[in-house]
């Protein structure tokens, strides 16, 4: 774990300027966050605000165990769906920890955008799932062997950048291509990455993968959990359709 996620100063990309082709996805076909559903606010009375003004969570549109389930659920789908290995491959990353962390990151954040769409609810999960991805990777540490003091130093730089990241990568789904790959460059690639076709590749992921997300049903997504992930690279361009609602009984599992 001495490597971590950087999150560098603002520069100009190494060959943004060159004209890029799209084989699988012209991504200013897809739709942007500024064109997804937004959220609806939520009318709630003067208990609730004061309780939340204080810190805490007010009544939710489902119960609290049952969203931290799908919480659990989203992050999990996070880290055993995404195909890593060829995140590995296609992007130059190596093997390590920190590629590890990138590349969930990346995922975790496209979750989060989904489900601020979701009102007061969808905050809340939004909290829950970054509270189990910390989990998770305090837990690999540990396995990993490193020590307690050393971990708990890199837990608290991570969790900085975590969040400088996650700002970046808003301001970059609110812009155009090459604000995107502005964000991609400075986090995910950590400034290194000279190759335009990885940032194309890395821009078109996340676009087709946010209009994946955003397809879904919100409800679904509280209650169950469930996301599935497109390829990095599709072999059926037009496989991107309306995924099938997931099924769940009566208490949402």
């Amino acid at each position: 774990m001495s490597q971590f996620l950087g999150c560098g100063r603002s520069e100009q990309i190494p060959g943004v300027g060159v004209q890029w082709s799209r084989k699988y996805h012209t991504t200013n076909k897809l739709s942007t966050t500024k064109d997804s559903p937004q959220p609806v606010e939520e009318k709630v009375g003067a208990f609730t605000k004061i309780i939340e003004a204080m810190g805490f969570t007010g009544p939710l549109k489902y119960s609290k165990w049952k969203i931290k389930i799908a919480a659990l659920r989203m992050y999990t789908s996070c880290v055993e769906k995404t195909d890593f290995e060829e995140f590995f491959l296609r992007c130059q990353m190596p093997d390590t920890f920190n590629s590890w962390f990138l590349i969930t990151l990346l995922h975790v954040w496209m979750c989060l955008v989904r489900m601020k769409q979701e009102g007061r609810s969808g905050k809340y999960m939004c909290r829950i799932i970054v509270h189990f991805m910390w989990e998770d990777v305090e837990q690999r540490g540990r396995v990993m062997g490193v020590n307690s003091y050393i971990l708990k130093k890199n837990m608290i730089l991570m969790t900085n950048n975590f969040y400088a990241a996650i700002l970046g990568y808003d301001e970059g789904i609110l812009s155009d291509d090459h604000g995107l790959a502005a964000a991609l460059w400075r986090t995910f690639f950590n400034q290194k990455c000279e190759d335009p076709r990885q940032l194309e590749l890395l821009v078109e992921y996340v676009r087709k993968q946010m209009q994946y997300l955003d397809s879904m049903n919100g409800e679904d997504l509280l209650l169950t959990g469930e996301v599935s992930w497109r390829p990095l690279v599709e072999k059926n361009p037009q496989s991107i359709l309306k995924p099938h609602s997931p099924t769940y009984n009566d208490e949402g599992l």
